[in-house]
């Protein structure tokens, strides 16, 4: 118990200067993005007085490191500024697109997983022959396929030509949850299956050593039914590796989407970055990869911390 106590608070611990890190560089890289922000708030008509007083507005006349520590300052007491283009808070809007942004990639995910544990488990117990064979050549195929391409071919087939799903839009769950989720079908569909692909391959890897292992020859020389020793002894202690892929493929997907929201039309974070990007809008670019980079190290947090639940040894590390 003192272990895992200690296990907890190491990569808890371990956590605190990698945000750090990770805001330091958000900072850094917005500044370096061509263009003036005062600029792009007043148009090209301004004055160069009214440039010059909203720069120091905006604290832009400081130092970068006095810029640094007012911003940091701001931030943790969760103000992000204001968006230039519109002026509402950084913070409630990207809250409001993360909402969406979340439910279509924990869903996508959620499926992905359901879809591809067992399969690789079932591509590992018939490994080498035609079950194997078929699920392995399947999730080759998912894996070359980019998410945006699968994402039109399931437009123009269901939403052009059968009509079954609309094609473009959105509605919040919060104001129809039937409508709502006639346009998440789609993108859901197609992250799950990209991702299925990934996901099966690194079960079946699992799996496949765990098979090997004494203690399941063991097991099948009790007489146990092979169902038991799947369920039982292979699943559980296959499950840890794969489980560390899917808590990398949830960050990744929460920060790469803007594409599929693209293609799909959802206002989700990932098109609100690429929207606030071509419109020079900085602290609105600032706060989306704030965000981003903050959601990408919590769930690797949270994978390290489950991690003990599915290998015990773990804790002892």
């Amino acid at each position: 118990m003192k272990a895992l106590a200690l296990y907890v608070a190491r990569r808890i611990l371990w956590a605190i200067p990698t945000l750090l890190l990770v805001a330091i560089m958000v900072f850094v890289l917005v500044r370096l993005i061509p263009g003036d922000p005062a600029q792009v708030a007043l148009g090209d008509n301004a004055s160069e007085a009214q440039l010059e007083a909203l720069r120091i507005a905006m604290g832009l006349d400081k130092p970068i490191v006095v810029q640094f520590w007012y911003w940091l300052q701001h931030m943790l007491q969760g103000d992000l500024g204001q968006s230039i283009t519109n002026g509402q808070a950084v913070l409630p809007l990207i809250v409001d697109r993360f909402k969406v942004s979340a439910i279509i990639v924990l869903a996508a995910v959620f499926l992905a997983a359901l879809l591809a544990v067992p399969g690789g488990l079932l591509a590992a117990w018939k490994q080498n022959r035609a079950a194997d064979l078929a699920i392995v050549s399947s999730a080759t195929l998912l894996l070359s396929i980019p998410s945006f391409w699968l994402g039109m071919i399931f437009l123009l087939v269901f939403g052009s030509k059968l009509h079954w799903l609309p094609v473009v839009g959105y509605v919040p769950f919060s104001q129809d949850a039937g409508q709502a989720l006639l346009y998440v079908i789609l993108p859901i569909a197609t992250l799950a299956l990209i991702e299925t692909g990934v996901l099966t391959r690194m079960s079946r890897a699992s799996a496949i050593e765990v098979l090997r292992l004494e203690y399941v020859m063991h097991a099948r020389a009790k007489g146990l039914k092979e169902s038991r020793v799947l369920l039982r002894h292979v699943l559980p202690n296959a499950f840890a590796p794969t489980w560390t892929v899917i808590g990398l493929t949830l960050g990744n997907l929460l920060g790469g989407i803007a594409v599929l929201e693209t293609v799909f039309t959802l206002p989700g974070l990932g098109r609100l970055m690429v929207d606030s990007i071509f419109s020079r809008d900085y602290p609105v670019i600032q706060g989306c990869l704030l965000m981003t980079a903050l959601i990408y190290v919590l769930v690797n947090l949270v994978v390290d911390l489950c991690y003990p639940l599915f290998d015990p040894r773990v804790s002892a590390t």
